[in-house]
């Protein structure tokens, strides 16, 4: 791991877990009233997931929260032990934006049982499951991480192999 990494990897992780526990204290507050409809495809709302993506194995089980989140730990770890091997800048970010947001759902999770969901996209009677901007981070950053393994680094094994070679 390069140190000049380490800084921008913590401003931007750092950054989403703040931002996420932000928005999501102020929906907490702002939406115990109900639904706010923003823009005739978006409304915010309250909702508690206690699953994983899409309310997955909400089955109300009391060790579920708990399982949840030592799951996350482990994958949280994990991805702390991987940044320790890694110089591209760009895969860097995305593995410290997947840690920010995992850490805003862990927090959730211990300090509520449930993690706060609240932004509501629809359209034509169908809507996307709500989520925050932890779950947004985590997407995100996984989709760069799947595009880095699919595109980018077979592009840097090979200038790799063409640098050996002169």
């Amino acid at each position: 791991m390069k140190k000049e990494l380490i800084i921008p990897g913590a401003l931007l992780g750092g950054g989403l877990f703040v931002a996420d526990q932000i928005t999501k204290y102020l929906a907490l507050f702002a939406l115990q009233g109900g639904n706010i409809a923003v823009l005739p495809f978006f409304n915010l709302v309250l909702v508690w997931n206690r699953g994983v993506s899409f309310g997955m194995f909400s089955d109300g089980n009391d060790l579920t929260p708990y399982v949840l989140i030592a799951l996350s730990l482990f994958i949280t770890a994990g991805l702390l032990w991987w940044l320790t091997r890694i110089d591209d800048k760009p895969l860097f970010l995305a593995i410290c934006a997947v840690i920010g947001g995992a850490i805003g759902n862990i927090i959730d999770r211990i300090i509520h049982g449930a993690v706060i969901d609240f932004l509501d996209f629809h359209a034509f009677g169908w809507h996307y499951p709500a989520f925050n901007i932890a779950d947004s981070a985590i997407v995100l950053g996984i989709a760069f991480i799947l595009f880095d393994s699919i595109i980018r680094e077979p592009k840097r094994k090979g200038s790799q192999r063409d640098e050996k070679r002169s």
